[in-house]
């Protein structure tokens, strides 16, 4: 992968530094992993770190259905229950709190 396909932009201002401590094999492992990128270390390991932690950060984010429960929720969008008693209560305080 190239410096861009990483994600490292090197444009950027760069100020805040990051350490880590490694075993001697998990850094041979990451510099041959580097190598093998053509990038050096340090842009090898801060992609690799921001990729992990967008890819994190969408898997919090992003709510995946499956079987019959990504069928009972689109049905229920298309087709809302009427509002219940404390719906519309919750809906009167609402428009009173807001109207003020």
């Amino acid at each position: 992968m190239g410096h861009q396909m990483m994600g490292v932009r090197r444009s950027a201002e760069k100020v805040e530094r990051l350490e880590a401590r490694l075993t001697r094999d998990q850094k041979q492992t990451i510099e041959r992993a580097a190598a093998l990128s053509g990038t050096s270390l340090t842009n090898f390991v801060v992609a690799s770190a921001q990729a992990a932690a967008m890819e994190t950060i969408k898997n919090s984010q992003v709510l995946t259905l499956r079987g019959k429960a990504s069928k009972v929720f689109v049905n229920t969008l298309l087709n809302p229950p009427a509002p219940n008693a404390a719906a519309k209560a919750a809906w009167r305080r609402y428009k009173e709190r807001r109207v003020r």
